[in-house]
């Protein structure tokens, strides 16, 4: 199993909306990806509520069968269309791709 994490910092504000609404604005779009996107095992998006200066604003856990679910996720319109949105939203972006037994 191929485990897909991404962390995100957002800007304070980006296209006419402050953090919190563009924190669940992008929790909502990547909400709606399952059933969209073949190989999508399994989608998990968190809100963070500690706001220290360490954490991030959204987290992404997702699940696929394997690394070629995962690169076929990576390049399908739909996850495209919210990589669009978030490069508009995001000041930081982490990520870890890692394989389960």
């Amino acid at each position: 199993m191929i485990q897909h994490v991404v962390a995100w910092r957002l800007k304070d504000s980006a296209l006419g909306n402050d953090k919190s609404t563009n924190a669940r604005l992008l929790k909502e779009k990547l909400e709606a990806l399952p059933g969209q996107i073949p190989g999508l095992r399994r989608l998990e998006v968190g809100l963070d509520f500690s706001g220290t200066e360490n954490s991030a604003d959204v987290v992404l856990v997702s699940s696929f069968a394997t690394k070629e679910d995962l690169a076929a996720y990576q390049i399908h319109p739909a996850h495209r269309t919210v990589v669009a949105f978030a490069s508009q939203i995001v000041s930081e972006r982490r990520l870890i791709d890692y394989e389960t037994p």
